[in-house]
C-alpha cells in the first residue's frame, strides 16, 4: 500500500483518533461499513455511499459546529447521517458548551423526541426517555451495561449520539426507545487546549482542563488530559454536589492505516442523592427539605480502562478490536416523604432507603470488514464478535421512619439497626456474532440486512431471608434488521426500515421484544452547514417491564404484556453565514398499554408515565462581530415546551402540567482566546411538579452560571 505524508496521516487520524471503536454498533449503521476508496472514469476518488461519503466531504468539528454530518457510533469510519437509515441525533461539544449543559439530562432535553429530568430533585441517575421508553446506553460503542448508574459527566465526551428506536442488530440486547452512545475525547495530531473556571448558582464552583499534543519528532505519537473538579450544592438545604473527573489517552499511529489508543479515566462523585420529595398537598419551596441531613448521602467511584485498534489492510479489508474494563462502587442513603393525598394535619409519614452496590465488567469484540464492487453494485459485508463478562453485587434497606412536621421540620437523625432487604450477586455471560450486509445500486438505491444471535447466562445468589439461594437462566435470542434507502439527490435521502430489539432478561422472565417499522427523509442543503430530518414511526414492545411506585414509596420493575407507541419527529440544525445558528425540533407521541396489568390491576388502554404527547424546543444564537472596536458578542436564546402527561401507568395519580421553559446564554470575546460566558437556565424560574408517586418532585429552578474560558 502507498505511503502517505505525515500531515495527510494527521488529519486521518484527527477524524478518527476521536473515536474509540464500537461494539455491533458498527454492524447497523450504513455508513459504519466503511468503503474502500476507489476511482471513477475520471480518476476522482470516490467512496461507497451511504458507506462512506464523497471523499471530499466535510470532517465534523463537534468544539466548532452544533451541526454533525457525520455518525460515529460504533466505528472509527464516520458514516453519513444523510445516507444512514434511522433517525439520528447528534449533540455536540459546541452545542453542550454554548447551552451550559452540566448533566446528560441538561444535553438531551433540546432533542427531539426526548424527555428527561421527569424525576426532578431525585439525582442519582441520569433519567430520560426516548420515543417513550428506556435508552440503551453505549460508551464509544460498547454497552455501559452495568455502569449505567452512574450519571455521566459531559465534559468527558466530545458529542452525545442518539439512534432512535430499538435495534439489537447494532447493539444487541438493547431497549426499543432508542440508543445513547457517548464517544470518549481522544487525542488529536496538533497541539489544543483549554482552561477554564465558572461558579454559579447554589455554590456551584468547577475548574476543568482539556489539552494535548504530539509527543514524538516523528509524529506517531499523541496524548490527551481531561479534566474536572467541582464543588457545590444542589438547590435544598443540606445538599452537597461534588465531583472530581479525570481522563488520560495516549494514540500511537504508525500509519494512517494502523492506529491504537489507550483510554483511562476515573469519575468520583461525593453528593447528596434526593432532596426527599415535596408533599402533596401543596407548592412548596424548592430549599425546604424533608428528608435527614445525617441520612442524605451519595458516593459514586468508577475506574475504566479501555483500547482500541484498528487497521486496514489492501484490497478493502479492515480490522477493528476494542476491549473495556470498568469498575464500580456506588452507595447511597436518604429518607423520602411518604404522602398520600387523604392526609390531615401538617405530620407526613417518612421512609428511609439506603443502597450499596459494586460492579466489574469486561467488554470487548473483534469487527471484519470487506468492501468491493460488481460494476455498477457496491457491496460491504461485515461481520463480528463480541462478549461481555460483568458481575454486580448490591444491597439495600428501607422501612417506616419517623413522621416531620411539614410547618415546623425538625429532625430525627440517621436510622440505626435497620436490615437488608434485598442481597444478591448476579454474574451475566454474553456472547454474541452478528453480520450485516450492504448493497448499493448505482448509488441510489442501498439495500441493507443484518442478523445477530446473543447467547446471555446469568447466575444469581440471594441472601435476602438469610440462606444462599442460588438460580441461573440460559437465553438465546436473534434479531434482525431490513432496510432501504433512496438517495433522491446528493442533497435528499429517503429510507424506510424495519428493526427489532431484544432487552436484557432477568430469570423467570422472558425477554422484552420490540419491533419497529419507521420511514423518513434527511435534507441536507449544498452550501449551507445544516440538516433536516423527519420521520414516522410505529414502535411495538412485548413483555413490558415498566417501574412502579409501590405503597412504601420504593419503585418496582413490572412486567405488562404489549404497548405501543406511535408518532412524528421533525428536527433542523443549521448555521447561516457566520453569524446565525439555530436548533429546533419537535416530537409527536401516542402511547397506549396495549393489553396488561401491574400489580393485578389491568392497564389495558392506558397511557404511559411521563410520556407527553408533544415536546417541541428551539435554540438560537447570533453572533455580532466586534469589528476590532471590541471583542465578538454572541447570545443565545432557547425555548423548551413538555406536553402534559400521565403521573403513573394506572392513569389514576393525575396529570403533570404543561411546562414552558426558557434559557439564555451571553458569550464575550476579551480576545481571541479567551471569553466570558454566562449562561441562565429556567430564565423565569419555573415550578412545575414534573413526577409523583408518594410525593412530588418539583423541575430545576434557575440557575445562573458564569463561565471564563481560555483555548489554546
Amino acid at each position: 500500500m502507498a505511503s502517505v505524508s505525515a500531515s495527510h496521516r494527521h488529519l486521518v487520524s484527527a477524524s478518527l483518533g476521536t473515536l474509540l471503536m464500537g461494539c455491533s454498533a458498527l454492524v447497523a449503521l450504513p455508513s459504519a461499513l466503511a468503503a474502500q476508496e476507489s476511482a471513477d472514469e475520471t480518476g476522482n476518488a470516490f467512496r461507497l455511499s451511504p458507506i462512506i461519503v464523497d471523499a471530499g466531504v466535510r470532517i465534523d468539528d463537534d468544539a466548532g459546529s452544533i451541526v454533525a454530518t457525520e455518525l460515529w457510533t460504533g466505528g472509527k469510519v464516520a458514516t453519513s447521517i444523510l445516507d444512514t437509515p434511522a433517525s439520528v441525533s447528534v449533540v455536540t461539544e459546541k452545542e453542550i458548551e454554548a447551552r451550559g449543559a452540566d448533566t446528560v439530562e441538561d444535553v438531551l432535553e433540546y432533542t427531539s423526541g426526548i424527555v428527561s429530568d421527569y424525576y426532578g430533585t431525585d439525582d442519582r441517575n441520569d433519567y430520560y426517555l426516548v420515543r417513550g421508553f428506556q435508552a440503551s446506553t453505549y460508551r464509544d460503542g460498547l454497552n455501559l451495561g452495568t455502569m449505567r448508574g452512574v450519571r455521566e459527566e459531559p465534559y468527558a465526551y466530545e458529542r452525545l449520539e442518539v439512534v432512535k428506536g430499538g435495534n439489537s442488530t447494532l447493539f444487541g440486547t438493547s431497549d426499543p426507545g432508542g440508543t445513547l452512545n457517548f464517544v470518549t475525547k481522544s487525542p488529536r495530531f496538533e497541539r489544543f487546549g483549554e482552561l477554564y473556571g465558572s461558579y454559579g448558582t447554589h455554590e456551584q464552583a468547577e475548574i476543568g482542563f482539556d489539552f494535548g499534543d504530539v509527543i514524538d519528532p516523528g509524529e506517531t505519537l499523541a496524548y490527551r488530559l481531561v479534566g474536572k473538579v467541582k464543588d457545590g450544592e444542589r438547590e435544598y438545604d443540606y445538599s452537597r454536589d461534588d465531583e472530581q473527573f479525570f481522563l488520560g489517552a495516549l494514540t500511537w499511529a504508525p500509519t494512517a492505516y494502523t492506529e491504537l489508543t489507550f483510554t483511562a479515566d476515573y469519575l468520583k462523585r461525593d453528593t447528596t442523592p434526593n432532596s426527599g420529595g415535596y408533599p402533596l398537598d401543596r407548592e412548596y419551596d424548592r430549599d425546604e427539605f424533608f428528608g435527614e441531613p445525617d441520612f442524605n448521602d451519595q458516593d459514586v467511584e468508577r475506574t475504566t480502562l479501555s483500547a482500541a485498534f484498528r487497521h486496514e489492510f489492501e484490497g478493502g479489508l479492515k480490522l477493528r478490536a476494542n476491549l473495556r474494563y470498568s469498575d464500580l462502587d456506588d452507595g447511597f442513603g436518604y429518607v423520602y416523604v411518604n404522602d398520600n393525598a387523604g392526609r390531615v394535619g401538617s405530620l407526613v409519614d417518612r421512609y428511609y432507603f439506603a443502597g450499596d452496590s459494586s460492579s466489574e465488567e469486561w467488554i470487548g469484540n473483534a469487527i471484519v470488514q470487506y468492501d468491493t464492487s460488481f460494476g455498477s453494485i457496491d457491496s460491504s459485508t461485515l461481520a463480528g464478535v463480541e462478549f461481555r463478562d460483568a458481575s454486580n453485587s448490591s444491597s439495600s434497606a428501607y422501612d417506616p421512619y419517623t413522621q416531620i412536621d411539614v410547618e415546623d421540620p425538625s429532625y430525627s437523625g440517621a436510622p440505626t439497626g435497620y436490615e437488608l432487604k434485598s442481597d444478591q450477586e448476579t454474574d451475566y455471560f454474553t456472547r454474541s456474532v452478528f453480520a450485516q450486509q450492504n448493497l448499493s445500486f448505482s448509488d441510489r438505491v442501498v439495500v441493507t440486512a443484518g442478523i445477530r444471535r446473543d447467547w446471555l447466562e446469568i447466575e444469581k445468589t440471594d441472601r435476602s431471608s438469610g440462606a444462599a439461594v442460588e438460580t441461573d437462566g440460559d437465553f438465546a435470542e436473534t434479531s434482525y434488521r431490513a432496510a432501504l434507502t433512496y438517495k433522491v439527490s446528493d442533497e435528499v435521502s429517503a429510507y424506510a426500515s424495519y428493526v427489532e430489539s431484544v432487552a436484557p432478561p432477568s430469570i423467570g422472565s422472558e425477554p422484552e421484544r420490540g419491533e419497529q417499522y419507521e420511514i423518513g427523509v434527511k435534507y441536507q442543503p449544498a452550501g449551507v452547514n445544516a440538516l433536516f430530518t423527519a420521520s414516522i414511526y410505529d414502535l411495538t414492545k412485548n413483555n413490558v417491564v415498566v417501574p412502579v411506585v409501590l405503597d412504601n414509596g420504593v419503585i418496582e420493575r413490572q412486567t405488562i404484556g404489549e404497548s405501543n407507541v406511535r408518532g412524528f419527529e421533525l428536527e433542523a440544525k443549521g448555521e447561516l453565514a457566520s453569524n446565525l445558528g439555530f436548533a429546533a425540533s419537535y416530537a409527536y407521541q401516542e402511547s397506549e398499554f396495549v393489553r396488561g396489568a401491574v400489580r393485578g390491576v389491568d392497564v389495558s388502554g392506558n397511557e404511559f408515565a411521563t410520556v407527553p404527547n408533544h415536546i417541541a424546543s428551539a435554540w438560537l444564537t447570533y453572533a455580532i462581530p466586534g469589528e476590532g472596536m471590541r471583542g465578538d458578542l454572541e447570545l443565545g436564546l432557547g425555548a423548551r415546551y413538555v406536553g402534559e402527561y400521565e403521573y403513573n401507568a394506572y392513569n389514576t395519580g393525575g396529570t403533570s402540567p404543561e411546562q414552558t421553559y426558557l434559557d439564555a446564554s451571553l458569550a464575550y470575546d476579551f480576545s481571541e482566546d479567551t471569553a466570558l460566558q454566562i449562561n441562565v437556565s429556567n430564565l423565569l424560574d419555573e415550578q412545575y411538579v414534573v413526577g409523583r408517586g408518594t410525593a412530588d418532585y418539583y423541575n430545576n429552578g434557575r440557575t445562573v452560571t458564569a463561565t471564563l474560558r481560555r483555548t489554546w
